[in-house]
């Protein structure tokens, strides 16, 4: 391959995502933090990148691998072609790949870590490197991806919105989407960070609590954990991706290392209580064990693809999860419902 990105090295586990479009919102999720995303979709910027479709304030990948580049997009909204786009973050990326072939890779051997570089032609000293990188098996990554200080969510659009209930939200690396979604149900949201404790939320009076999804190894994330079990009983609980495996821990289950994790926006996931099939969009590495949950919590949401948890009840507390992204971006809607659920949930919470 060659390079059409900036010019560097960089290091992380490698991993590929089956998504068609929404490789701008991929970029810039925080759940990607410390890993390489390989597309599988051959050709990448299409409709190049633009300031209103983003879900954080930087890209947030190490490093992006494509077949080939789209260099002259073509779309209205597009202000940059994804290699411009690399540049100017300071991220690399690498065109020209067989990244189906990649994918298979991946696939029958499991997640590795990988090195792209401009600087370093030697493979000796390029494999050396990438054997001494940290595996994600035992990574907390929510440090890098997590805000500073608790802020407001402030949207121009959702003023209109009239604002029922108060959600304080932690932010393990969230997308902002999910705080978008929350303030399109009427949510005035606040936004915590990772390390917050379990009072500082409670201390602000809210009807209901998000855990967001976010990078890295769940089990390394013990003071999320340790906040989650400050909470269970407290307030409603929603918890996506990380937030859901956190969940999953503080309740007293395991989490464990998939193969090659899910990435992509065409995921089937089963509904156990409805029997609907939902197409999900999914990014994350790690799952919870479903024998190791005690018998008040209920699974409620199945993979399709591998008999994975994709859903949690607590039968004890207000609380609930799920593994995949219902707010989406990139992906489809059919999992919109949760929020409707958890507004439900803060309703009878505080009736």
């Amino acid at each position: 391959g060659w390079s059409f990105g900036a010019q560097g090295e960089t290091v992380g586990e490698v991993c590929f995502n089956t998504g068609m479009t929404g490789y701008q919102e991929i970029l810039t999720d925080p759940s990607y933090c410390g890993q390489i995303v390989t597309m599988t979709y051959p050709h990448i910027g299409n409709y190049g990148v633009n300031p209103e479709d983003i879900e954080s304030s930087r890209i947030q990948v190490e490093g992006f691998v494509v077949r080939e580049e789209t260099v002259v997009p073509s779309n209205h909204r597009a202000t940059l072609s994804v290699g411009d786009y690399l540049r100017e973050a300071g991220i690399v990326g690498i065109q020209g790949v067989d990244t189906r072939a990649l994918t298979r890779h991946i696939r029958t051997e499991g997640a590795m870590n990988g090195i792209i570089s401009t600087v370093d032609r030697d493979e000796s000293s390029l494999l050396g490197k990438v054997k001494a990188a940290p595996s994600m098996t035992g990574l907390d990554l929510c440090n890098r991806v997590t805000c500073d200080r608790m802020y407001q969510w402030e949207e121009t659009a959702s003023k209109r919105v009239k604002k029922d209930f108060k959600v304080a939200t932690v932010d393990f690396g969230m997308k902002w989407n999910i705080a978008r979604l929350l303030t399109a149900y009427g949510c005035e949201v606040s936004i915590f960070p990772a390390t917050a404790a379990a009072s500082d939320l409670l201390n602000s009076h809210p009807d209901g609590i998000f855990l967001s999804n976010g990078p890295g190894d769940p089990s390394a994330v013990t003071y999320g954990v340790e906040m989650v079990k400050g909470l269970l009983g407290k307030k409603p609980l929603f918890g996506i991706c990380l937030g859901h495996q956190l969940l999953g821990l503080a309740l007293g289950g395991k989490t464990y290392k998939l193969k090659f994790g899910h990435h992509g926006t065409n995921h089937p996931v089963k509904n156990l209580r409805s029997g609907r099939v939902e197409i999900t969009c999914q990014n994350h590495g790690f799952a919870v064990d479903p024998d190791s949950l005690p018998a008040s919590v209920d699974i409620t949401h199945w993979n399709l693809n591998d008999d994975t948890v994709e859903g949690l009840w607590c039968d004890r507390f207000p609380a609930f999860s799920v593994q995949y992204h219902p707010e989406a971006g990139p992906g489809p809607h059919d999992s919109r419902y949760l929020f409707e659920q958890f507004i439900n949930l803060m309703k009878n919470a505080t009736t």
